[in-house]
């Protein structure tokens, strides 16, 4: 019978045996690991297409993570889209008409100060009153950039998406007439050349409203006017007005063939039922 003293001795040395064999083992895991993600690290550097597919199913997995988390995918691209500013930063004319907009219209102050903000631009660069771009705005849809009539007048300067596809071609297509800023300058392009033609803003706006074969507008052009006026005292009567040098170009176009250059614009632009449709919701 052995003595008890081998016997616990025998267990240390057995315990002790099984520590390092343990101790060498993980010793070689981490080397071995360690070996593995070197050889990977040069396998990335000298194919960087490996590497470039690992990050994409990398980020893949963490999306696919996050989208099971919280149940959507994310879009931090989202706020470029977004067709807003702050009033506060706007000038103060800007400012003045942005907020009277958002109370009397009832729609957010941020999308119209961005809205307000393109019509100056586009003003100034035209030579058109920006009060009589937001006027028509107000008058065509309300400020809705998703409104549509009837007869398929589209956005918040209800163009007629039909008869001026080519004019949103250089904004990828017709369904940049729901894009408010695509719209606005398609809009503001249109009046123009009904300003140029026409020689008057009150011309213009009959030919804008399709009524250019008609004896009436409808009162369309007196109801802009009126909305017009609203807004340059809004604004505090700073906005410059429509300049009269469009009017004496027109004047100096008047020969038989801007006669029949407008008659063909005006073809154009007759909405069949639109015109009296439109003159009939005024």
């Amino acid at each position: 019978m052995s003595k008890p003293g081998n016997w616990v001795g025998a267990v240390r040395t057995f315990a002790s045996d099984v520590t390092e064999g343990f101790l060498e083992i993980i010793h070689n895991s981490f080397a071995l690991i360690g070996l593995a993600v070197a050889f990977a690290v040069v396998a990335l550097v000298a194919k960087p297409e490996l590497r470039t597919q690992g990050e994409a199913q990398l980020r893949d997995w963490l999306q696919e993570r996050h989208v099971a988390v919280v149940g959507y995918t994310p879009e931090p691209e989202a706020i470029e889209r977004t067709t807003a500013a702050n009033p506060k930063e706007l000038p103060k004319e800007q400012a003045a008409v942005a907020y009277w907009i958002s109370k009397k219209y009832k729609v957010a102050a941020e999308p119209i100060a961005a809205i307000v903000a393109e019509a100056f631009e586009l003003g100034t660069q035209q030579r058109i009153d920006p009060t009589l771009i937001l006027a028509i705005m107000a008058v065509e849809s309300s400020f809705n950039p998703f409104a549509q009539s009837s007869v398929g007048a589209q956005g918040l300067m209800q163009v007629m998406t039909k008869v001026h596809t080519d004019k949103y071609e250089n904004f990828g297509g017709n369904h940049a007439a729901f894009d408010p800023l695509s719209n606005l300058r398609v809009g503001v392009a249109i009046l123009k050349d009904y300003i140029r033609i026409t020689g008057s803003v009150e011309g213009a706006l009959k030919y804008y409203v399709g009524a250019a074969n008609l004896n009436s507008d409808g009162g369309y052009a007196s109801k802009v006017m009126a909305e017009h006026r609203r807004l340059r005292q809004v604004a505090g009567s700073t906005t410059p007005t429509t300049s009269t040098r469009p009017a004496l170009v027109a004047k100096r176009l008047i020969t038989p063939e801007a006669a029949q250059a407008t008659e063909a614009v005006a073809a154009s632009n007759v909405h069949d039922d639109a015109t009296l449709a439109r003159s009939s919701n005024l």
